[in-house]
């Protein structure tokens, strides 16, 4: 039938996914042909989609790392340069102890005395510089991965999927373990305050979404403790501090308190006069998970020291996402939970001894709850209760209370910060966390 036939592309179906081949019939019309391949199209697609998971997943990491990048080259910047004062006290020291006149005896003493104070802290320095160095390591390694998976996206060869997917998971562990290392610690010392905004009432709390994807800075904003159900959207922290351009979400229910939280594209929060706790879908507007929180105490019964309906107050640090409330069975004294984020279910709990009505505001870092002494006037956090031995100690930590009147302090893992509502002000706190490298 055809006066010729051109092969065009692989000549042998197992050796590709098409064969195409064109003629001519007698009447000089053109005819194509497709061979289809003698792999099945379903093994291709699901090779595709598990290689399609894979670069998603290490993507996901690769922004991990460039948080913890961030954090571990800022962090790295004061531990250089307490390594540089511990060197200089070192050479101080020295120079002390080669005189031998004796009107500097008290000086060497005192010098003496505290280079002994620094010099466990030598090995502990060397030690974080070795660990910001491993963070870099990972940076080149998933860049590599990357790399080949887009490359194996388009030539579908190479490695066996098997071998990849070890590779990749391999390196996830390690990550996980890394920043579980680097990005906790314990809180030794915050900054002075920044006011971002002067907005809004005496009362209120502020925040922005510790998981949210890379490029959403969006900030949310809600006025008052109590008859309130509209929360503020606010594109950029450069919109919230500089515009008055929102998008306004109506609440299903008012909000009791100023303890609520975003947190993965959901707002977490207490339903006015009840122990109920709802997690409310920002992208579909509608209620995804409710559930009481049992026996926890509300409408006033428990709560921080400055009133507010402040019972329940929901938090998030590095370990997710937790409730801090009082009930009748601890005797009004704090109850740490921590909670499915999916679910809103205690995953466990802790019974402390601190009052709640006696706290002034409190916050989590690292699974340790941070308590202050007061809201109003001088101001200090004071006591800490660590989630990961199950004890407490009293600490003395400055707190300066710029606008004489708190009433919302909760701490931001991905910023490493403390967002605050002082007296109508919106303030942001730097913190310091020492790193125990084991």
């Amino acid at each position: 039938m055809y006066n010729w036939v051109s092969s065009v592309g692989p000549s042998a179906p197992e050796e590709g996914w098409q064969v195409y081949s064109s003629a001519q019939d007698s009447e000089g019309r053109c005819v194509c042909t497709v061979v289809a391949p003698q792999q099945t199209v379903c093994s291709r697609d699901a090779r595709t989609k598990q290689l399609r998971q894979l670069l998603e997943k290490v993507q996901n990491m690769s922004q991990s790392i460039e948080v913890l990048d961030q954090r571990t080259q800022r962090d790295l910047q004061f531990v250089e340069k307490m390594e540089e004062q511990v060197k200089g006290l070192e050479n101080k020291f020295k120079q002390v102890e080669d005189g031998h006149e004796s009107n500097i005896a008290r000086q060497y003493k005192s010098i003496k005395v505290k280079m002994e104070e620094l010099r466990p802290l030598i090995p502990v320095l060397e030690a974080y510089k070795a660990d910001a160095l491993l963070v870099r390591q990972f940076k080149e390694e998933v860049a590599n991965v990357t790399e080949l998976l887009g490359s194996l996206q388009e030539q579908m060869g190479g490695l066996d999927y098997q071998e990849l997917h070890g590779r990749v998971m391999n390196l996830e562990d390690r990550l996980r373990a890394c920043m579980q290392r680097l990005a906790c610690g314990k809180l030794t010392g915050i900054s002075e305050p920044i006011t971002i905004k002067s907005s809004g009432s005496r009362f209120g709390s502020w925040m922005t979404d510790p998981l949210a994807p890379t490029g959403d800075n969006r900030v949310w904003y809600m006025d008052g403790y109590h008859n309130n159900r509209f929360v503020r959207e606010y594109q950029s922290m450069y919109d919230f501090m500089t515009t008055d351009n929102f998008t306004s979400h109506r609440l299903p229910h008012p909000w009791s308190g100023t303890g609520q939280v975003v947190y993965n594209g959901s707002i977490y929060f207490n339903k006015f006069q009840s122990h109920t706790i709802i997690k409310f879908d920002f992208s579909t507007s509608l209620i995804s998970r409710s559930r009481q929180l049992d026996f926890a105490g509300y409408n006033n019964m428990y709560h921080y020291s400055w009133g507010g309906h402040s019972d329940i107050d929901l938090m998030v640090d590095e370990g997710g996402l937790w409730a801090v409330y009082a009930t009748n069975q601890n005797a009004g004294n704090i109850v740490l939970s921590q909670l499915n984020p999916n679910t809103l279910q205690i995953i466990r709990s802790w019974i402390t001894n601190h009052p709640k009505r006696s706290a002034g505001e409190a916050f989590m870092i690292c699974g340790t709850l941070y308590v202050t002494n007061g809201y109003s006037g001088g101001t200090k956090v004071y006591y800490a209760y660590s989630t990961n031995s199950s004890t407490y100690e009293y600490i003395d930590i400055p707190l300066t209370n710029k606008y004489s009147h708190l009433s919302m302090l909760d701490y931001n893992p991905r910023d490493r910060a403390l967002y605050a509502w002082n007296n109508g002000h919106q303030v942001l706190y730097n913190v310091t966390l020492y790193h125990i490298i084991q």
